[in-house]
């Protein structure tokens, strides 16, 4: 290899972590975000790796150079996949990814989560929201909340003037407010130690019931108006829509817990930058449940990921598994 070659490798690495969160943020899916990076370096390959080939003058600033690439990838995808998950089996839910210590050998793909804000953008509540907005709206709202861009900088990445960044931030914050206010989701988490370890001890408490079948347990880690997605994929047995109310959620967490052939075990992990329960069967993980928790100290809402294609990428990155 020769040296230009190396230190084009070298400066794409540099980004490679960033990237992958990017393509993440914009696509709700981990599989689909690799591809884009791989496809942002053989561009950035052919490319010369930031340096001179032909008449191509050298890449003077590589980080923007990359996440325009990346982001016009994403911005190709979104609309076939805006068709596909229209005519998804169930509700939808992004692939979990896991963001804790331990987590595989590519610990903290989804970085930056250097602050709590930075945490929330990967949360599967928000994820889900982002859904509502149109490609160019979540491009500027991943970019400037996520990634801490300015507006020049976002302006420049999608080939718009500032102004219609601007726009496009507020147009994308407006709306998202609206939903979460209406559906109750993505309202204010947990940011102090103290409360962090409450949530912790919560989701313990809830994991706990619910893998011993505990009805009643169960019920009193519940919000009166609690709600359960369950993202079965349409390839194993699941609700179709949401189940909502504190009685027919644990009604229907503890049925699927005894109904299940399957000798289950629950563990706790830190996925999408929040607790969550890791369903395994041996060493196969089966499903990843997310319970999300309310200042009042009660579950507000679970989310299941249980579609086999969507665990592939949590399974490779999970550390081994002890009996």
């Amino acid at each position: 290899m020769h040296a230009e070659e190396a230190g084009g490798s070298e400066e794409f690495e540099r980004h490679r972590t960033a990237l992958f969160g990017l393509a993440y943020r914009m696509l709700g899916s981990a599989e689909e975000a690799e591809d884009i990076v791989q496809d942002t370096y053989l561009r950035w390959h052919d490319r010369g790796g930031g340096h001179r080939r032909g008449d191509a003058e050298p890449v003077a600033a590589p980080r923007a150079w990359l996440a325009k690439v990346a982001t016009n990838l994403c911005l190709n995808r979104l609309t076939s996949a805006r068709a596909r998950r229209e005519r998804y089996a169930g509700p939808w839910l992004p692939e979990p990814v896991p963001t804790g210590t331990g987590a595989g050998p590519d610990q903290g793909p989804l970085d930056p989560l250097d602050t709590a804000e930075r945490r929330d953008s990967v949360a599967l509540a928000l994820l889900v929201l982002l859904e509502r907005l149109n490609p160019a709206e979540r491009a500027v709202f991943v970019l400037r909340e996520a990634f801490g861009y300015t507006h020049r900088e976002v302006a420049e990445v999608l080939a718009v003037s500032e102004a219609h960044s601007r726009q496009l931030h507020r147009r994308a914050r407006q709306r998202l407010g609206q939903v979460a206010a209406t559906r109750q989701v993505g309202a204010a988490r947990p940011s102090g130690e103290t409360d962090r370890t409450r949530g912790r001890a919560l989701v313990a408490r809830f994991l706990a019931a619910a893998e011993r079948g505990d009805l009643a347990a169960l019920e009193e880690t519940l919000a009166e108006d609690v709600t359960v997605w369950v993202d079965g994929g349409g390839r194993i047995r699941a609700a179709r829509r949401p189940v909502t109310g504190r009685s027919r959620v644990a009604h229907y967490l503890v049925g699927a817990r005894r109904t299940t052939d399957l000798d289950l075990r629950i563990t706790i992990s830190e996925i999408n930058g929040t607790p969550a329960g890791l369903a395994l069967a041996g060493s196969a993980l089966v499903a990843v449940v997310v319970p999300e928790t309310a200042p009042d100290g009660l579950v507000r809402a679970v989310r299941v990921i249980a579609s086999p294609e969507k665990l592939r990428f949590a399974q490779k990155r999970l550390p081994p598994v002890t009996a």
